[in-house]
């Protein structure tokens, strides 16, 4: 049967019905439905897709025997919607829909659902402020990482319940919670959580916040850096992988190209599908692509698939892509069906069926064209006609190459529904025309009209390079690049922007995610550096080339105003004044800040009055005194700072505070804290006393600290004791841990309220951060340094004693030069002594400190000393050396001496100088120096002495050689000279010596060197003779004697001497009572080592313990042992040699014969022992075996047995006697049987038989004839066994032999 006949669309059996349930109920929707395939069924709430993973046991969705269902636990409001489930397959695809009403009981409120709102909202007259504070800057991450993107936000008036709404967009476009982004609202802050960073994610990021009255924005761009390529020099991967015009069996990828190309160029691109449902990825395409659109064909209609494309150049592979949006392989029209949007739900549902009408044949497809043509396929796209019918139509496309008028049908099989279809298997070069016709069941219609002529090819070509780029300052790591568009473009994607540091010639990615505007910021850039930068246009076609490189440009802020101050606080209050103190903007705007402006307002029942100026003339102090207040009125306060750019504007307004005296004995807060010298785990604290004093003076601080993110109650102090110093250096902090100080003044009333805290400070040293370095130059001068590599144009090196500016230069003078800074002490004494600390503006924090206490002070003056009155450093003293031919080398080495440097040479306070004896040497570049002499005669024992002499700097070094030292350096020198003698001629390297080898052989082997081809060796042995290898190669320079197996015999003195006509040189070896027996030793050792392990063996007569060895001497001694005692051997014990086996055999073994044997081998050390357990299941086995060994040796011993006597074959002539015997032996006395061809004879007076003694057997016949031929044995056996002797007898007549 035709499968194809069976095939049908789905249909619902049973449709789901409606349900109103109450809450907190659990409700089920179910249905049963055919079709052939098996359709696939998903459920939708709302029109959108439910997915149980989403909300883990609140949906359960099941399926069996073509009945689905979808359960729904535990009911609350929000799921009172409209319910619809689809069925789809191969065949077609239907719907049907119910709704669920979920009902609440009468009083019940839900404190999950938003409250109705009472009193006073939006609606009639509260205007909301808004403020997004704490924001995210500008973001880098790397693919694979996770970023979040965070911001507080503060909402005034603050009412309960009320939430505003909270967006999140990239490069405005709205995003969607997904599994590659999520978003947090908290009630004060707004988090955007990007999981899985890729490509994709880099653009500018905006954080909106949307009130009744009005909404506030915020935006920061993020930039994704590839992730490290997997193969050195592989591009970056693809991005923005997309599919369009899916249908049956295929889809046309996109994507965008990587800015990395690893260095190479990209060679093309392949495409990756995977099934939804499956891990597996199966590539598309056999050969790399460079247009970055491929059609995929050879889909399963009905599956779902996701894509992913990779890069290649010749170094190798890219990553891959983050993978598309799953796309379904379906018809086109089927999916719009899918896809259409539902009007607005009603709560009834309504089917409705139309009329069967009669057939009508279609008209012509209209406005036929080429939507798109490549070198890989061609797109047609049409309209339907107008005339068809009431039933669907579906197309056949045709087409012909121009030219002729054959066409040829492309879809002959199955007609496509939707007017849109692409052409594969296309010849390159050549031009077609097309046509469509409409089909249904009435017929098919006349062809469209047909195209014009298509040439298949690529008709896009790369974009042409972009104009003139521009950089222009923005931020202190940030430009701003702009540039003309590339002309006559087509289908452009974006541009790519790379900057490149001058001089370097290496250019980076400035972003990774084409934009399509002509100005971008390229942030992430190095605060001082020049930079070129150029850019490149894309399209589907390809990168164009780089425009022309830009002008340089120096990264540096441009100069702005500065950012409101914040952090508005009261320090003292007066009947007609307060003193007001606030925090540094954040931003200074580039330029230092020339000073503040106060302004202030009156507040009369709530509403806010004129702000009015406080300070005509800019006050440089964070701090200012407010006069002409009115007593117990309230004010509010505003600040505004100003710099060379201008003034910025007004902070947010304070809070509103009252004027009136304060009277409380304890002090105000303090205010002005500063962090400073930050570091993984410590910091410095700064601060300024309180104003107000409180009824006595100010006698010390407490400093408190918490963690950032912390509750108030978890304030803790730093100190115990109050400090009375305007600073402090904590040294409690954990690395990569942000805290906030806060600081409270006391007297002798009390402790005072604490300051506003400090920003929040993360505890890190961060990359680059130098120390203050104290150096002390030749003249002994005592001076600071401090380097800082991160200086602006306005940056400038402030040095403090105490945390106080150092003006006065009566005791320090500061020099500053580029990045360095140095701060000189004039006359170093004990007023210097204290904390000396460097800062340097317009940096991130840049600073370091110095504590000079008296003990430093003191060693630095001591180093000092050493520089004003220098000695030359040594690295070695004076020492003697022994060299070739015995010279005598004095020498020592200066650790810096300069090329102006002298020496004298001193023995016995007498100057030594050049000559026949003495040789001196001075390398100034090394500072050894030396002084060789030929020899030693007895008039050279005494001192020498090396005095230097560089500049103002002086040392000597002195050696004594007297006595035992001076006799013994003599005797070496001598014993060297006459070495060198020798060896100018045949020489041995290395002296006689023997070696054994794992095998046992014996090799006495030298080592010789400077021999020539007439170089003789010649052998001795106790004076005579032997043969041996006299045959001298240049390249090895050994020479052997081997003694294949040794004994006593070989003991001796061996001698080898080398001869030419230069000379000769001798070695003996003696191998004689020690000397052998340490050979023998040795040897013995490799014999041990080379035994196997102890083996147990049954023999007839007992039990044998037996090991191998590789090589066995008669003189090797072995010694056995039974329970750790030395055996002693007995006719029933004994031990011995067969070849390379050592055994011990026990016989008719007993029980006292258990327990641990061993054998040691001896070799005149430690021995070696190897060991057997010959007890329990061992020995019962070895046993066993030995008595049915035993046995089976008695039963071969005594079976019974023909001995022989008999011949094989007996040739006799007729009438003759025949007589035969052998012999029988065997216990019992065997029984014996004679047979004739296999047939017993009885004894007769012809055959006449005997067996006699138990010993002999005899056959005789008394006459023969020719009857009597045959084959005949004897068969003996007793209860042993059993044994036979065979012969042949042949009997001839006289006349047949004749």
């Amino acid at each position: 049967m035709n499968e194809d006949s069976l095939m049908h669309a789905p249909e619902f059996v049973i449709k789901p019905r409606s349900h109103t349930v109450w809450e907190k109920q659990c409700v089920r929707l179910h249905c049963t439905v055919s079709g052939w395939p098996d359709p696939r069924v998903v459920w939708y709430k709302n029109n959108v897709t439910i997915d149980p993973m989403a909300r883990p046991g609140k949906y359960k969705l099941q399926s069996s025997y073509n009945v689905h269902s979808l359960q729904i636990d535990r009911c609350d409001f929000d799921d009172t919607a409209q319910y619809h489930v689809s069925a789809m397959n191969s065949s077609g695809e239907l719907s049907t829909f119910a709704s669920v009403v979920v009902k609440r009981f009468k009083g019940e409120v839900d404190e999950t659902l938003p409250m109705p709102r009472h009193g006073i909202v939006s609606e009639y007259g509260i205007t909301f402020e808004t403020h997004i504070v704490d924001g995210f800057g500008v973001s880098f991450g790397r693919e694979g990482e996770t970023m979040s993107l965070g911001a507080m936000v503060i909402i005034s008036p603050n009412l309960a319940r009320y939430q505003p709404e909270v967006q999140w967009y990239r490069d405005d476009v709205l995003l969607q919670p997904s599994k590659w982004c999520q978003m947090h609202w908290s009630g004060d802050k707004a988090t955007l959580t990007l999981t899985h960073l890729n490509k994709e994610d880099e653009g500018l990021y905006t954080l909106r916040i949307t009130t009744k009255t009005k909404y506030e924005t915020y935006s920061a761009y993020v930039f994704v850096r590839d992730a490290d390529a997997e193969v050195e020099g592989a591009p970056g991967a693809p991005l923005d992988v997309t599919c369009q015009d899916a249908n049956k069996d295929y889809v046309i990828v996109t994507w965008k190209q990587p800015a990395v190309d690893g260095g190479n160029s990209i060679l093309g691109y392949f495409v990756d599908r995977c099934e939804v449902g499956t891990t597996h990825w199966s590539q598309c395409n056999d050969t790399p692509i460079k247009f970055a659109r491929f059609p995929v064909t050879g889909l399963v209609e009905g599956r779902s698939y996701t894509f992913r494309v990779r890069a290649v150049n010749k170094s190798g592979m890219s990553r891959p892509s983050r993978t598309s949006e799953v796309v379904a392989a379906m018809d086109p029209a089927d999916r719009a069906r899918m896809r259409g949007t539902s009007a607005p739900w009603t709560g009834q549902i309504i089917v409705t069926e139309e009329e069967p009408a009669e057939g009508v044949v279609p008209g012509r497809p209209k406005e036929l064209e080429v939507a798109e043509a490549t070198k890989n396929y061609v797109v047609l796209s049409w309209k339907p006609p107008g005339e068809r019918g009431h039933e669907g139509i579906m197309y056949y496309v045709e087409k012909c190459v121009s030219g002729t008028d054959s066409w040829q049908r492309v879809n002959t099989e199955i007609p496509v529904k939707s007017p849109r279809y692409a052409l594969f298997d296309l010849a390159e070069g050549k031009a077609y025309r097309f046509r469509v016709r409409c089909c249904n069941s009435a017929g098919v219609s006349e062809p469209s009209e047909a195209t014009e002529a298509t040439t298949v090819g690529d008709k896009l070509d790369i974009p042409s390079a972009p104009g003139r780029v521009v950089p222009t300052r923005n931020t202190a790591t940030s430009v701003v690049v702009s540039w003309e568009a590339s002309r006559n473009a087509k289908e452009l994607v974006g541009y790519y922007i790379e900057a490149s540091i001058v001089g370097s010639k290496k250019f980076e990615p400035c972003n990774n995610k084409p934009v399509k505007t002509t100005r971008f910021i390229c942030h992430g850039l190095v605060t001082g550096e020049s930079y070129v930068f150029r850019v490149k246009a894309l399209n589907a076609a390809g990168l164009s080339e780089c425009s022309q490189e830009s002008e340089a440009i120096e990264v540096k802020a441009a100069i702005a105003s500065p950012t409101p101050p914040y952090g508005i606080s009261i320090l003292e209050c007066v009947r007609d004044s307060m003193v007001l103190a606030w925090k540094q903007p954040t931003f200074i705007g580039g330029a230092d800040i020339t000073g503040y402006f106060v302004d202030y307002r009156e507040v009369i029942n709530g509403v806010p009055g004129k702000w009015h100026e406080a300070n005509v003339k800019a006050v440089s102090d964070r701090a200012y005194r407010v006069s002409d207040l009115k007593e117990n009125r309230k004010y509010q306060f505003q600040v505004r700072a100003a710099n060379m750019a201008g003034v910025g504007i007004p902070s947010l307004p304070s809070e509103t505070f009252i004027c009136e005296e304060w009277t409380i004995a304890v002090p105000g807060p303090p205010h002005d804290l500063q962090v400073t010298e930050v570091r993984a785990n410590t910091l410095v604290l700064l601060f300024k006393p309180p104003v107000y004093q409180g009824r006595d003076p100010v006698n010390g601080f407490y400093i408190d600290i918490k963690e950032a993110d912390a509750e108030e109650e978890a304030w803790r102090g730093v100190n115990e004791k109050a400090i009375s110093t305007n600073y402090m250096k904590i040294k409690i902090l954990k690395e990569g841990e942000t805290y906030v100080f806060r600081v409270r003044a006391q007297n002798k009333a009390g402790v005072g309220k604490a300051s506003e805290p400090t920003e929040p400070v993360l505890a890190e040293t961060k990359p680059g951060t130098t120390e203050i370095v104290v150096d002390i130059d030749d003249d002994g001068v005592i001076s600071m340094n401090f380097a800082c590599s991160n200086l602006t144009p306005d940056s400038k090196f402030v040095w403090s004693k105490n945390y106080k500016e150092i003006t006065d230069e009566t005791r320090i003078t500061v020099a500053t030069s580029g990045e360095k800074s140095k701060a000189i002490f004039n006359m170093p004494a004990e007023d210097d002594i204290g904390i000396y600390s460097c800062a340097v503006t317009h940096t991130n924090g840049e600073s370091s400190s110095y504590t000079l206490s008296a003990e430093e002070l003191r060693k630095l003056l001591e180093i000092s000393h050493d520089h004003k009155f220098p000695i030359i450093p040594l690295k070695t003293e004076l020492a003697v050396e022994l060299q070739e031919k015995g010279r005598v080398r004095f020498w020592l080495q200066a650790e810096k001496i300069s090329a102006n440097g002298k020496i004298q040479y001193v023995f016995n306070d007498n100057t030594l100088s050049q000559g026949e004896k003495y040789k001196m040497n001075f390398n100034k570049e090394t500072g050894v120096i030396e002084m060789i002499m030929e020899s030693l005669l007895q008039e050279d024992e005494g001192t020498f002495t090396f005095q230097l002499q560089d500049g103002k700097a002086t040392n000597q070094s002195s050696l004594v050689l007297i006595g035992e030292v001076f006799k013994q350096l003599q005797k070496e020198s001598e014993f060297m000279c006459k070495e060198w003698h020798r060896k100018q001629g045949p020489h041995f390297v290395e002296y006689l010596s023997y070696e054994v080898t794992p095998e046992c052989c014996v090799f006495l082997k030298c080592k010789v060197g400077n021999i020539k081809k007439e170089t003789v060796a010649l052998w001795y042995k106790d004076g005579r003779e032997v043969k041996g290898d006299g045959n001298l190669t240049f390249t090895e320079g050994v020479l052997n004697l081997e003694i294949a197996q040794i004994s006593k015999r070989d003991a001796g003195v061996y001698e080898i001497v080398m001869k030419d006509d230069r000379g000769k040189d001798t070695s003996t070896l003696n191998l004689t009572e020690q000397g052998f027996r340490d050979l023998m030793n040795e040897m013995f050792s490799h014999i041990a080592k080379s035994s196997t392990a102890l083996k147990i063996q049954s023999t007839e007569e007992g039990i044998r313990l037996y090991s191998f060895v590789s090589y066995y001497n008669e003189a090797l001694q072995v010694t056995w042992h039974h329970k750790d005692s030395a055996i002693a051997f007995t006719d029933r014990i004994k031990s011995g040699v067969v070849g390379e086996q050592l055994w011990l055999q026990i016989t008719e073994p007993t029980e006292k014969d258990k327990g641990k044997y061993a054998i040691e081998f001896h070799d005149g050390k430690g021995g070696l022992k190897r060991t057997v357990e010959l007890a329990g299941q061992a020995f019962d086995d070895a046993y066993a075996e030995f008595q049915r060994l035993k046995a089976a040796a008695i039963a071969e011993r005594n079976r019974a047995r023909v001995a022989g006597g008999l011949p094989d074959v007996v040739t006799i002539q007729e009438l003759k006697a025949l007589n035969l015997t052998c012999n029988i032996s065997g216990d019992p006395v065997p029984e014996v049987v004679w047979l004739k061809n296999e047939r017993e004879i009885v004894s007769d007076d012809h055959y006449i038989m005997k067996f006699e003694s138990g010993k002999y057997a005899s056959f005789t016949i008394t006459t023969v004839n020719t009857t009597d031929s045959g084959k005949y044995s004897i068969l003996v056996k007793n209860k042993y066994g059993t044994e036979s002797a065979d012969f042949t007898i042949s009997v001839f007549s006289p006349d047949s032999k004749k």
